[in-house]
This record gives C-alpha cells, structure tokens and sequence, in this order.
C-alpha cells in the first residue's frame, strides 16, 4: 500500500498501537514506534513522533512519557474501561444463564477488545463458562431487541411461552397459546432476565422469562396497563416473587431467630417492619407473592422459623408440609 494513503492515519495508528500494546508494564520506544509505523506503510522519525505524543496529550490521552532514565518509552496508562470495570463486566456475562454459553464467548472476546492485549489475555484466562447452567435459545438477542423496540415504539407484543418437561425438552406451554403482552421493563432477577408487562388476556401484570419466549413479534397495536405498571413498585413486586413465580399477594408475618435478622433484611430491604421481643427471637412483616417456592424458601431457613399469620396462609403451609411428607412416607 502507498506510503500516502496511510500517512493521513498516522495519529489513529498511533492511538491504536498506545492502546492495544502498552501499559504501565509494557512501554514502546521512540524506536519501536517508529518501526511499527513503518511496517504500517507510514513514515515517521524522531521528531515528528514527538509533537505527535505532544499532541495526543494535548487533546487528552493519558499517554505517560518516561526519560531513558527511568527505563524510556511511552504507555497508554488509562483506557475507555479500567480493568477492574471489564472483569465486572465479564462476570455478568459469565453468571448471566440467558445469554448463551457461544454468546457468552463471544461478548467476552468483544469486551477483550477494550483493553490492551496484555489485560485482554487476563480476561479470557479467568473465562469459566461450560459447567454453568446457560440458556440454550440462541434467538435470545432477538428476543431482547423485539422487546426494547417495542417500548421505544408503545406496542405491544405476541409470543408464545415455552416450559420444560421432564426429558429436558422445551415445548409450548398451553397448547402453544399466543400471549399478547404490553411491555413495560425489562428485569435482572436471579441471575435471569424477565420481561414486565401487562397481559391483555389475564387483565394484570405478569412477568415472563425472556429465554422461554418464542416467535416474538411487535404488533401494531398501543400498549395497555400504563395505570397498573405505574402503580408497581419494582423493587418490592421483585422482592415478593421467589424465583419470580407468580403466586397470591399475602402479608405475612414470620417468627425468626435473631441470626436471620440479615437474611430478611438483605432479601426484603432495611424497610421490612420488625419487632423485636428480646432474647433471640423476632418477627417480620413481609409482602409477598404465596406460592410453594415460597414455601420452600421459608422451609429452607430451619426449623426455628414459622409462619404466624394470615391463618390461610398457615394453613396451607402446613398442609404442603404435610404433602411433602406424605410422598416420603408413601415410597
């Protein structure tokens, strides 16, 4: 390629060498610079690669300079993402079951590109990916852009839902039903992604897991339910959904011991209405959606904790206390 067409560029290629190869660690001399500029195609000596660092600092790369003395050369010493901030992001690739484990790879190697190759081999070294339980809906993008583009734009959507059954086969739920649902938010819970809409066919807000969505299509028709997402207070309606299934909303009351103090607070906010009696013992007033997986959270935290009130909700605890014994003692 002629010297002329990648002599315009210069000041790019500069950038890009700072970025991509140097680092607190790594630094580049005036030499090398020059060298790698060459095999670009580009002309540059001494001098012109001075004002160039010159002006690169001018207009605001934090591009170190350091004296023969103290080992001579340059490095880029921050970048659009610190490092720190990228393996943030990675992490919530890795955890994120919705997106794909092949997807997964690849938002990685593009996240690697941020950074210079030096931290990018650090990255894809501390990927760990296969044994995580992942999504295998390699639509989810689309899925996820339907949605986005149908709030932006008022509609509403149509799709059909799908479920597991027990030979880990997906198929559609309800005879294939067509759901036709007015999105409001998209939502981050347990590391899945849901969709928050109102449901025109159930006449209330429902949530939906956006990797179980299927056929996903924006129809030409406004939303509904503004008044009722509006209502919603997200943080609680997340809160309240174990495992985000729906259930009835109850309030509860539930008699802990003092060492679970944290486990309500962290799941229900600094909020949630205790009394305290003394001793080591309390109660907790609670909002919830009363479903098994209710149950079975409230199960989970030891025989030391009980539902106290409302009585139907008692009631039925003890009786899928019952249920579930009952299938031990009748194997």
């Amino acid at each position: 390629m002629p010297k002329s067409q990648n002599q315009k560029s210069k000041l790019l290629y500069l950038i890009d060498i700072l970025n991509n190869e140097t680092d607190e660690n790594h630094l580049i001399s005036t030499k090398e610079l020059i060298a790698r500029l060459d095999s670009l195609g580009i002309h540059a000596d001494r001098k012109t690669i001075y004002s160039d660092i010159d002006e690169l600092i001018e207009y605001g790369y934090d591009i170190i300079k350091l004296t023969a003395a103290d080992g001579g050369g340059y490095y880029m010493a921050s970048h659009e993402f610190e490092s720190a901030e990228l393996k943030l992001l990675v992490d919530a690739v890795q955890s994120s079951r919705f997106i794909t484990e092949k997807k997964s790879r690849q938002l990685i190697k593009k996240l690697s590109r941020l950074t210079n190759k030096y931290e990018a081999g650090t990255l894809q070294r501390e990927v760990y990916i296969a044994d995580r339980a992942k999504s295998g809906n390699e639509s989810i993008y689309y899925t996820v852009d339907a949605i986005h583009s149908a709030i932006r734009e008022n509609k509403r959507l149509a799709f059909s839902y799908m479920i597991w059954t027990p030979e880990k086969k997906l198929v559609e739920k309800d005879e294939g039903k067509i759901r036709e649902v007015s999105p409001w938010l998209l939502v981050w819970q347990d590391e899945n992604y849901y969709l928050v809409g109102f449901d025109t066919g159930a006449g209330e807000i429902r949530h939906y897991r956006v990797d179980k969505i299927r056929d996903c299509e924006i129809l030409e028709l406004e939303r509904t339910g503004k008044e009722k997402f509006e209502s919603l207070d997200l943080a609680k309606y997340s809160s309240k959904n174990f495992g985000m299934y729906h259930g009835t909303d109850e309030t509860v009351i539930l008699e802990l011991p003092t060492y679970l103090a944290g486990v309500i607070i962290d799941r229900f906010g600094v909020d949630t209405a205790i009394k305290y009696f003394g001793g080591d013992r309390f109660e907790a007033r609670i909002n919830v959606c009363v479903s098994q997986q209710f149950f079975g959270w409230v199960l989970g935290l030891g025989p030391e904790v009980r539902i106290k009130s409302p009585e139907n909700v008692v009631k039925d605890y003890v009786a899928f206390l019952n249920q579930s014994l009952q299938g031990y003692l009748n194997s």
